[in-house]
């Protein structure tokens, strides 16, 4: 039953994995009349999404009772202010990288993108040695090594990007690289960065996602005030939503690399 499991949420990982890339670079590269939905807002809705899913997990595990969870809620979060707001650190990362990820995803092909992106892997490596103390053997060095060596064939010119150029300029692929590369940096740190917090706690996962999605909300909406003040206050904050940006959105909510846990990528295969 155990190794049954593991190849189910390996295809459930894969499942996720294509069809977040594939739905969200789509709804990005997607023509149609009137305004294209503002990523910043989509941001901060699957935040908002992923709070509402954990506080049903946190009711759930408290026995589907009203009272408890609202105990729980208030002994772990407003009565540890200094436990939560440790939080706020990977949360306002986790907000950039989310939004990074749409930016490259706009100046980037699909299969190019969740190549590089997998550098993920190798930067969570090296934040794991540097703050977890973690040792590697030979072969985790060397799997680190023909990882980039992938990711660098990847990037090298070939013939067919110059059809590729018609739709993609090389200043928008660089932006995209660019997206990409921090997105990279900012999740393996962000990621052991969680994953210390974790083991030097014992509160629940749930919890830790509440707080997470509590702070990553304000500093998406600060995002969205910021960048996109104006475009909403025109044609509001749900402008140019449709059922593949809600999907997205839904997706986004589920998937490995937005939830906090991502660093468990790495462990599963040390």
């Amino acid at each position: 039953m155990s190794a049954n499991l593991k190849y189910l949420s390996l295809g459930i990982l894969v499942f996720q994995t294509t069809s977040l890339v594939l739905t969200m670079r789509y709804s990005r590269t997607l023509k149609e009349e009137g305004p294209r939905y503002l990523s910043s807002t989509a941001v901060v809705v699957a935040e908002l999404l992923k709070i509402m899913a954990c506080v049903l997990l946190v009711y759930k595990d408290s026995k589907c009772s009203l009272r408890a969870l609202n105990r729980i809620l208030h002994d772990e979060i407003l009565n540890k202010p200094m436990e939560t707001l440790k939080l706020a650190i990977p949360s306002g990362i986790y907000t950039l990288q989310n939004n990074l990820l749409y930016v490259a995803l706009s100046n980037l092909d699909a299969a190019t993108y969740q190549v590089t992106y997998q550098l993920k892997i190798l930067t969570t490596a090296l934040f794991s040695v540097s703050m977890l103390s973690k040792k590697l053997g030979v072969y985790q060095w060397l799997s680190l090594v023909i990882l980039m060596t992938g990711v660098a064939f990847v990037q090298w010119p070939s013939d067919s990007q110059e059809l590729d150029s018609k739709e993609l300029s090389a200043g928008s692929q660089f932006v995209g690289l660019m997206a990409v590369l921090t997105a990279c940096f900012s999740s393996g740190f962000a990621g052991v960065y969680f994953e210390k917090i974790l083991k030097e706690t014992k509160q629940s996962v749930w919890i830790r996602n509440i707080q997470l999605g509590f702070f990553g909300s304000i500093f998406g909406l600060m995002g969205v005030y910021i960048y996109d003040g104006e475009l909403v206050s025109k044609d509001g904050f749900f402008q140019g939503y449709n059922r593949l940006t809600w999907i997205v959105v839904v997706l986004q909510c589920l998937f490995p690399w937005s939830h906090p846990c991502n660093s468990g990528y790495f462990p599963i295969w040390l």
